[in-house]
């Protein structure tokens, strides 16, 4: 794959935080870059060189927009597949469309996972309540059913308890095509945060420790504490989803630990990760400045970890009392802060994070907790 070098421009679909990080670590080694969604002073437009405004399903805005860029990636795996193959019949598009096919689709990447005999939670597809019932019977409850699509943050989720619970979840759902996933009472969740360019090189950021609340990231720890060996094997299943996907750029596989120590495969992210973001300041190479390298066909840059971190995500919760005292929290000399240009706070919407280092991953942590509480 001949390099794509700076001086060129990259296109991004999607205009998040993710497509903003990317569009900084791009900027800063002479990229441009063309970011293109529904929306106008996005995160990433703020950033970028030139933010086109266009519908996903307007091909041709596609088609144009992909023409006047070297290579196009995403910031994110709702694009339908069909954006991405009017992307990629004008320029290469890394990770490839299929690949996203696969991953924005629950169905399709858990059928994936398991024909490519890696460790998924027990699943069963649901199409009516009749199917729900059947699933349930057959992996057992508790369970819990998600969308096959377009599902994010905890979104279009139920827990399923007991039988009487079924018409509520299935209405959760909008009653559309589901899936039934095997309820996993882990230890904890983790993530691998990974790389690989086109001529098959591989880097990681090895395991993070991940925590949750009503559903959203709310704390990443790196490194996660965790044994070496679930680092290893986490590790190792990355890198086979990686190869056996072909992709040609950042993902993220998301584990659930098991209290006996298995990993399970709970979802793949085709694109940086809200886990990673701590390599923003922590690492060598960002995983940001990874997925360039990776799409522009450089080599992939260093992984190593200067420090121990601990990121705590900022929603728009936070701003429920006005705005918030970024002045105290940021007094804390080893913690930094990362606020993405979102227009409007909203509950549960990601706003920005916050990111300290240290010299262990538990002192990381408690300053990345005194600068949250004195928000």
């Amino acid at each position: 794959m001949k390099p794509i070098l700076p001086g060129s421009a990259i296109g991004v679909l999607g205009s998040g935080q993710l497509g903003r990080m990317f569009a900084i670590a791009a900027r800063r080694m002479g990229y441009r870059v063309h970011t293109l969604s529904p929306d106008e002073d996005t995160p990433t437009g703020q950033v970028a060189d030139l933010e086109i405004n266009a519908s996903y399903e307007d091909l041709d805005a596609i088609a144009k927009f992909a023409s006047a860029v070297s290579v196009v990636t995403f910031e994110f795996e709702n694009v339908p597949a069909a954006t991405a193959a009017a992307a990629e019949r004008c320029a290469p598009v890394r990770p490839a469309g299929h690949i996203l096919h696969t991953t924005q689709h629950r169905l399709r990447e858990k059928t994936f996972l398991q024909n490519a005999g890696l460790p998924i939670t027990p699943f069963r597809r649901v199409a009516s309540l009749a199917d729900l019932a059947q699933a349930a019977s057959e992996i057992g409850l508790p369970a819990i059913l998600k969308t096959a699509d377009f599902g994010y943050d905890g979104k279009g989720q139920h827990r399923i308890a007991t039988s009487a619970d079924f018409t509520a979840a299935w209405h959760t759902v909008s009653q559309s095509e589901s899936v039934l996933e095997a309820f996993v009472d882990f230890d904890c969740e983790i993530s691998v945060v990974a790389a690989r360019s086109a001529d098959g090189a591989f880097i990681h950021y090895g395991a993070i420790e991940n925590q949750h609340r009503n559903g959203i990231l709310h704390t990443s720890l790196a490194p996660a504490r965790v044994p070496h060996s679930v680092t290893h094997t986490a590790v190792e299943i990355a890198r086979a989803v990686l190869e056996t996907l072909g992709v040609v750029g950042v993902l993220c596989v998301e584990f659930f630990v098991t209290k006996d120590g298995r990993l399970l495969i709970n979802e793949l992210a085709p694109r940086p990760h809200n886990s990673g973001h701590f390599t923003f300041d922590a690492s060598v190479t960002s995983q940001f400045e990874q997925q360039l390298r990776a799409v522009c066909g450089l080599p992939l840059g260093s992984p190593a970890q200067l420090t121990p971190a601990a990121m705590i995500n900022l929603l728009g919760d936070q701003w429920s009392k006005g705005e918030p005292n970024w002045a105290s929290a940021t007094a804390i000399s080893n913690v930094k802060l990362h606020l993405y240009g979102k227009l409007a706070p909203r509950p549960g919407r990601k706003m920005g994070h916050l990111t300290a280092l240290s010299s262990n991953v538990e002192q990381a942590l408690s300053d990345a907790e005194l600068a949250f509480r004195r928000l």
